[in-house]
């Protein structure tokens, strides 16, 4: 096996920064998605949330840390429920990375589990729940299977336009029973930009490759 791609933490700054971006182009429809099945705010969270992590971000610092840094902010400037869920990911990524300037794909990976495994925590969710696991665990089999961050990404896309029929389980929206088939997730609508700008920030010429190697 080639030696791992390795992830610097201006990679990690890239990524935070163009995951802003993302929220900000797509703020509206965020807010739009919302305001169908629940109160109308994840655009504007999300965004408020991205904001305060990029004003916050340190300008160097390991991976772990900029994770770190971005979590803390999420989670006292988001509100709602996005806020501890983005937050406790992201912490939960920080902390399974190790302390150093740079990991590894492969750690990176892992790191992205151990996320995954703090929004299971946190939301008391599952996969088919119409929450943002529905755009995380299509991404994470991906890579898995040893698919590109790109094809990972396209996986979270493909997973949130999937919670179109689903019935929410979880949060606000499970309030409206039956009447939240037909709406997209807003949280797997964002966790989907979140992978997309990951895909963005590794897909250089170390990263085209399977997201594991």
């Amino acid at each position: 096996m080639p030696q791992a791609a390795q992830v610097r933490g201006a990679d990690i700054r890239a990524f935070l920064l163009a995951f802003r971006e993302k929220l900000a182009a797509q703020e509206a429809h965020l807010t739009a998605l919302d305001a169908a099945i629940g109160d109308a705010d994840h655009g504007s969270g999300m965004l408020r949330g991205a904001n305060a992590v990029v004003a916050a971000l340190p300008a160097d610092g390991s991976p772990g840390a900029l994770l770190k840094s971005a979590a803390m902010s999420f989670i006292s400037k988001t509100g709602g429920a996005s806020g501890p869920l983005y937050g406790t990911a992201l912490l939960r990524a920080a902390a399974a990375l190790p302390d150093q300037p740079q990991v590894t794909r492969p750690e990176l990976q892992s790191a992205l589990h151990a996320a995954y495994a703090g929004l299971v925590e946190r939301g008391k969710a599952a996969p088919g729940d119409k929450t943002m696991l529905d755009a995380w665990k299509p991404a994470l089999d991906a890579l898995d299977a040893g698919k590109t961050w790109r094809e990972a990404a396209g996986a979270a896309a493909q997973g949130a336009e999937a919670t179109l029929p689903l019935v929410a389980r979880k949060g606000r929206a499970s309030y409206l029973g039956e009447r939240s088939v037909g709406h997209l997730d807003p949280g797997a609508a964002s966790s989907a930009l979140l992978w997309a700008a990951l895909a963005d920030t590794l897909s250089g010429p170390l990263g085209e490759g399977p997201g594991p190697a």
